[in-house]
């Protein structure tokens, strides 16, 4: 009988941490990702890409509900920390914690602001922000202006435009645009862009003269700098020049 009991509390315990390891936040969408700047010199800005809170709050109503989550902070050697809770379907409630650090404006509301997104982080939510490729943007005379300070300061805002992430939930592709909708920033490629790379090169392998590779070539101008539609063009010029 011990047996029997034993083998089903095992199985139930086991049915609970399974249920446990489900909980999974989404990557965050191009609209849920912000542009702050990092640094800036007389050529440009680099940019960092963050979260607010608000999207902290979204996502954890969201996948675990309002009433399943909750957040508490305290001080610990002066430092203010955040626990967010998480309630989950056993009824168990599982904690992580993380430190904030002071804000340029206001100190104490900053601060714990910084600390829930971080805590946050530690459930998941907004990590693959981390995987995000340098981001430099040269700026024009125009887009600069004078700070209180007296130094420059850029004025131009930026924005996440689109962003896409491979199986690992690593960012593949990232662009950024400015305030007045002009493309600033572009790195990897977007599934379209993939999808019109493997047509063209499709086109490319099936020309059988060097007039008919010319006319694919210049039917995809936005492609000239990928290498991999560059690699196929050049075999098949190869190819061509080999036959005749």
């Amino acid at each position: 009988m011990s047996g029997w009991f034993d083998t089903a509390v095992s199985a139930l315990i086991f049915t609970n941490f399974k249920r446990m390891t489900k909980l999974n936040f989404r990557a965050l969408h191009a609209d849920e990702i912000e542009c702050r700047v990092g640094t800036a010199n007389d050529k440009g800005v680099s940019l960092l890409m963050y979260k607010n809170a608000r999207v902290d709050m979204s996502l954890l109503d969201e996948v675990v509900g309002a009433e399943n989550w909750k957040r508490s902070h305290e001080l610990i050697n002066g430092n203010l920390f955040c626990t967010v809770a998480v309630r989950f379907d056993n009824g168990d409630w599982v904690t992580k914690q993380d430190v904030g650090t002071e804000s340029y404006t206001e100190k104490e509301k900053g601060q714990a602001s910084d600390a829930f997104k971080r805590a946050c982080v530690n459930w998941g939510i907004g990590r693959e922000l981390y995987t995000c490729p340098f981001v430099w943007v040269n700026l024009r005379t125009e887009e600069w202006r004078t700070g209180y300070n007296g130094k420059k300061q850029p004025k131009t805002q930026f924005k996440v435009s689109a962003i896409e992430y491979d199986e690992q939930r690593r960012v593949s592709y990232l662009q950024i645009k400015d305030d007045k909708g002009e493309v600033r920033y572009e790195w990897g490629a977007s599934e379209e862009q993939k999808d019109i790379c493997a047509e063209a090169i499709d086109r490319v392998n099936r020309v059988s003269t060097r007039e008919e590779l010319e006319n694919v070539y210049n039917m995809y101008p936005n492609l000239h700098k990928d290498k991999t539609f560059i690699d196929a063009c050049t075999k098949q010029a190869k190819k061509i020049q080999t036959a005749a």
